[in-house]
């Protein structure tokens, strides 16, 4: 039995029609779409026919639900050596924080040949979308991504915020709901100015969008105050006071 590669495909920020055409194509050619919940799971009727397909979820929802990236790597190895056409889909870019090398080192570990798709990652593109450049000329000339999921000062971040404090690069931060009240205080100590604009967008690209403007020194109270949820890119540099 001949072995498919599986083709690892960035979703986009979630509205079905950001993912690239060759993402769409891939998804049409699939027997089994391992899917996570961002990215646009919930739109794939319009991008293949989904009942021609086995969709597997695998979401991981920020303090909810769990797959753990184990198993995730198992079932891919399975479907494959079943001989089915296998698709992961993921949100964003599968090397953007999506772990998307670690299961193509798993699949190729296992013998199994791997594509990979990229996508338009969600630390760009949402901010765009919502009207908030990254970077502009004469005024920001860099940026950086940062996870926030691990607040500062956790043994296990790999984050230096006093650094990033110091760049005077646009920092778009994913995954930091939760710790946007530690972050903004960090970035302060290490003499970001408080007045420093922020903009936080929550469910970037799709109908439920929800847009912020509030300063370093108010991101916490605002993101309590206005019950931002995940997902949600926040942007912290001058760009966010456009």
């Amino acid at each position: 039995m001949s072995i498919h590669p599986v083709v690892l495909v960035g979703g986009g920020p979630g509205a079905w029609d950001l993912i690239t055409v060759r993402g769409m194509h891939a998804l049409q050619a699939a027997d089994v779409i391992v899917a996570d919940h961002l990215g646009p799971t919930a739109q794939l009727d319009r991008l293949c026919d989904i009942d021609a397909k086995e969709l597997i979820d695998v979401s991981k929802i920020p303090y909810r639900k769990q797959v753990a990236q184990e198993r995730i790597n198992e079932i891919l190895i399975e479907q494959a050596r079943a001989g089915r056409r296998v698709v992961r889909l993921k949100g964003g870019d599968p090397y953007v924080f999506g772990r998307g090398f670690e299961e193509l080192t798993a699949l190729t570990d296992a013998g199994i040949p791997v594509e990979v798709i990229p996508g338009v990652t969600s630390a760009v593109a949402v901010p765009a979308l919502a009207g908030t450049p990254v970077t502009h000329r004469g005024m920001v000339h860099a940026l950086t991504v940062v996870s926030g999921h691990l607040p500062p000062g956790h043994p296990k971040s790999l984050v230096d915020w006093a650094a990033l404090a110091q760049s005077g690069a646009t920092l778009s931060v994913i995954m930091g709901v939760k710790n946007a009240a530690a972050i903004a205080a960090a970035l302060i100590d290490a003499s970001l100015p408080p007045h420093t604009p922020v903009r936080i967008i929550q469910e970037g690209s799709l109908a439920e969008e929800r847009v912020f403007s509030c300063e370093l020194s108010t991101l916490g109270s605002t993101m309590e105050d206005k019950a931002v949820a995940p997902p949600a890119v926040i942007v912290i540099g001058e760009v966010a006071g456009l």
